[in-house]
């Protein structure tokens, strides 16, 4: 990237502005496999800038070498790297961003109800405070966007309702939920959107070992599509696929039914 400012030229306007993902300065992490490497094809192809992030070095550079010179790679894992060493080395590939999409995740389920506080943690540490370590580190150049920025957390349909075996993964994702809306209303007066993104069962590696039925199974790169299609629109909730998250969304309504009669008959512990 010879020119930090070289996508975006025109000058900053007094009141900054949405744009759409064409000609942007967008940071995926969790790029190296599922959604997030699809994300990176499918916005590189759309004429972006991408800074693919992950903890694979090899697998992010195997996808610079695919996708040519609009693809940065930078190595971050979000539950241990050095958050300074990352500051400036984000900083020195750019002075700005646009858009943000935080993809890394990971998934654990309860499969003894020892409740291990380990495997608490380290969920928490990738699905919750992997995505509030992105936003700390993304949040000045998002700020110094010369268009509105956004900040775009992929959550999960797993908290519209409990779900056997999903309280570490399940709590994750509804705590990052709370958090979005939360910083949305905050951020609401600054040049700075946050968005939430909720897929159903998409086929990616996350889960390619769980041992039960999963209706309406989409592929990453459909996932990345309307990922995309709903950022654009400046959504500030995107679920997917309809015919999974309306009948969810229905049955929260009656979510104490749902633990009490509907829950035990599907649980496996």
């Amino acid at each position: 990237m010879p020119n930090k400012r070289s996508i975006l030229e025109a000058p900053k306007p007094k009141k900054p502005i949405p744009i759409g993902l064409n000609g942007a300065c967008v940071w995926v992490t969790g790029a190296t496999s599922g959604i997030g490497r699809a994300l990176v094809v499918q916005l590189v192809e759309a004429g972006n800038f991408v800074i693919a992030s992950g903890r694979n070095k090899e697998a992010l550079g195997r996808l610079a070498a695919e996708l040519g010179c609009r693809v940065k790679i930078l190595p971050f894992d979000v539950t241990e790297s050095d958050m300074a060493v990352t500051r400036a080395a984000l900083q020195e590939i750019t002075d700005y961003l646009d858009c943000v999409i935080a993809c890394a995740g990971i998934c654990e389920y309860e499969d003894t109800l020892d409740f291990e506080p380990d495997k608490y943690q380290r969920v928490f540490e990738t699905n919750f405070l992997g995505v509030i370590r992105t936003l700390h580190l993304a949040k000045p150049l998002l700020l110094n966007s010369q268009v509105r920025g956004q900040f775009v957390a992929i959550g999960s349909l797993s908290s519209v309702l409990p779900f056997p075996r999903a309280q570490a993964y399940g709590a994750a994702k509804a705590a990052l939920e709370y958090f979005v809306k939360s910083a949305r209303i905050d951020l609401s007066r600054h040049a700075l959107d946050m968005t939430l993104v909720r897929p159903g069962f998409v086929s990616t590696p996350l889960v390619s070992e769980n041992d039960f039925a999963m209706p309406f199974m989409i592929t990453p790169e459909q996932a990345a599509r309307r990922i995309i299609t709903g950022v654009n629109r400046r959504k500030a909730l995107i679920d997917f696929p309809r015919r999974l998250s309306w009948p969810l969304r229905f049955l929260s309504l009656f979510d104490g039914l749902w633990v009490r009669f509907v829950g035990p008959k599907i649980t496996r512990v």
